[in-house]
């Protein structure tokens, strides 16, 4: 029982430093830039070692008043339509997306031969960046608890205007594209604050599946999804 104690100890302190060791980042995030988040940095360890193609990290921080209005509209509409007025997790969202998901695998069960199911995920642009910039990428109830509980951690350090800074910044918007002034001259050629609206909600749409849409431009989904985007984003808050 002694040895049980003593490795429950470690186990628990372990946890608390781990925890220690997330608020501290950021806290640091107040008034630091991150240059690089965890994702990142094992993507690019991934295209390293599994991809004949090496492409160079582009990414640019830009601070947020050099990042179109278009932009920061199409993404919050496309991404998080609620982000002004939750704290960091909408419970709605992730409820309708579990639904989502358990009636796109019944039917798949049924239809052996029908397309891959798609996985809908209602994580707010607040977990996204919790994910991104702290976790790592695997798939389990532990690391989404976590997920959620540094969403709310971020909202408690960091102002809207902030947390959608960062986001914009270090999201991946293609196979070693990241943020949206590497973004913005990849596809277009001009820099982020040049944006126009249309070419700002294609690359809203482009988010989900960056990687999928930088090879197939063409997608119908992607010019659909666009329009729609377009027609909605004139009436997104900004923070």
């Amino acid at each position: 029982m002694k040895a049980f104690g003593r490795w429950l100890a470690i186990v628990l302190c372990a946890l608390l430093a781990l925890q220690a060791f997330f608020v501290a980042r950021i806290a640091l995030a107040v008034w630091w830039d991150p240059q690089s988040t965890t994702f990142q940095r094992s993507e690019m360890w991934r295209i390293w070692h599994q991809s004949a193609q090496h492409r160079p990290w582009q990414q640019q921080w830009v601070d947020y008043a050099q990042i179109s209005p278009h932009l920061k509209r199409a993404v919050l509409t496309s991404e998080d339509d609620g982000f002004m007025d939750h704290d960091g997790v909408q419970w709605d969202a992730i409820e309708r997306a579990w639904e989502r998901n358990q009636k796109a695998l019944e039917r798949a069960q049924t239809r052996p031969n029908a397309k891959p199911v798609v996985i809908y995920g209602g994580s707010t642009i607040t977990q996204q960046l919790a994910k991104n910039l702290l976790l790592s990428g695997e798939r389990s109830f532990l690391r989404k608890g976590q997920e959620l509980l540094l969403a709310h951690t971020l909202e408690l350090f960091l102002s809207k205007q902030r947390i959608l800074e960062i986001y914009l910044n270090n999201v991946e918007w293609g196979q070693g594209i990241f943020g949206a002034e590497a973004a913005a001259r990849f596809y277009f050629r001009k820099s982020a604050a040049q944006l126009t609206a249309p070419e700002a909600a294609r690359l809203a749409v482009m988010l989900p599946r960056p990687r999928y849409y930088e090879q197939n431009p063409n997608s119908r989904y992607l010019h659909a999804r666009t329009s729609t985007i377009l027609r909605r984003m004139g009436g997104t808050a900004l923070p």
